[in-house]
């Protein structure tokens, strides 16, 4: 992997972030607001049309592409396929135009270099567990998150029904394998509402090993009901949800709770700040606490930016309020942490070999 590269992405998200942090929050900044938002209303024809997911070309990552990000993994360490899991994965959000509410499925530029660099240092956690898919999808441009409006509501519901069409079509693929579902950010908010709609309560549940739901908040009481799955509270439990929020002391997750507090879960309730889920992914526990020699490896760019390794024992992990705080000798993984001490943009690069440890251990038990 170029890091240099991925550090640049990594800076111009987090602007974009903090933008949206200040617009989201303090109400009112109709500048960066108006230098954000896409321009006009949301008309899904700009997004283009419904995508046919049995095309490979429709995918970032699958068994049968040639070339697939999701094969990669850290210097010194080979691709180890110890499972026989199919891995559904979502992409967090990558399209940070402003022309229109929705991203073309093959937006080409930076964009797509974008989606492939997050396919390649998330999802290659999950590669020691099997295969990977990872849909293309209309996703729902960086601006549609700064408004409560209809036309952000109708960006984000026609991203997810191609998530939705995508995961019929992995389902078809898949087999009768154990499946692993992840996702970051945008595409965690997605794999929320597909747990709801077609996992909760239906037979594919229960080849369900585990869903990382990362960089989203969910409330235990208002959304944990309805999402089918418990948090996972051993290191070895299946059909259970994984869910952090990375932060470091002193933290300050105000402009991330004060939106989350003033919204109602799946099941209709508020959803309130001591609700919050936080899963430890060193420990594998529902608030549990991982020391740094208990972390297998956290992915750090090396000296000159031009690959990354994983770096063992160096950062720890606990649960405290909801919230994953960070502690033990951070490395230098770039100036890019968001206000508050959130390192929202690191939450899988601090854990990979925690996470990939995490999958393999919990398919294990799901064979069992």
């Amino acid at each position: 992997m170029c890091a240099r590269r991925f550090l640049t992405v990594v800076f111009f998200i987090t602007l974009l972030a903090v933008a949206a942090a200040f617009a989201i929050f303090q109400f009112g900044d109709r500048v960066l607001i108006k230098s954000a938002v896409p321009t006009g209303h949301f008309q899904a024809a700009e997004g283009g049309g419904d995508p046919d997911y049995s095309k490979a070309e429709n995918w970032v990552a699958r068994p049968d592409l040639p070339t697939d990000p999701s094969h990669w993994v850290p210097a010194g360490m080979s691709e180890e396929h110890l499972g026989n899991a199919a891995v559904f994965y979502i992409h967090p959000t990558t399209y940070l135009e402003r022309d229109r509410w929705n991203a073309p499925l093959q937006a080409g530029g930076d964009t797509d270099f974008r989606t492939n660099l997050f396919v390649q240092s998330q999802a290659s956690a999950f590669n020691g567990s099997g295969k990977v898919w990872a849909p293309r999808y209309r996703q729902a441009a960086f601006g549609a998150f700064l408004l409560n409006s209809a036309d952000a509501t109708k960006a984000l519901d026609l991203a997810y029904s191609d998530v939705s069409a995508a995961f019929d079509q992995f389902l078809s693929e898949a087999g009768d394998r154990p499946i692993i579902l992840a996702a970051h950010s945008q595409g965690a908010l997605h794999l929320e509402r597909l747990l709801k709609e077609k996992i909760a309560g239906k037979p594919i549940a229960r080849r369900i090993v585990a869903a990382y739901v990362v960089g989203w908040p969910i409330s235990t009481i208002a959304d944990g009901p309805a999402l089918g799955m418990r948090p996972c509270q051993k290191d070895d439990q299946t059909g259970c949800i994984l869910s952090w929020l990375s932060f470091a002391d002193p933290a300050n997750p105000e402009l991330v709770l004060n939106s989350y507090e003033s919204s109602s879960g799946f099941s209709g309730e508020k959803r309130k700040r001591e609700d919050l889920l936080c899963v430890n992914p060193i420990s594998g526990t529902q608030n549990g606490v991982g020391s740094p020699r208990m972390n297998p490896g956290t992915l750090v760019p090396s000296a000159d930016l031009m690959s990354a390794t994983v770096t063992e024992g160096v950062v720890g992990a606990h649960c405290d309020k909801g919230l994953l705080i960070i502690d033990g000798n951070i490395p230098p993984l770039g100036p890019y942490v968001l206000p508050g001490n959130n390192y929202h943009v690191y939450d899988f690069a601090l854990f990979w070999g925690a996470v990939r440890r995490d999958a393999q251990r919990r398919l294990e038990a799901w064979q069992r």
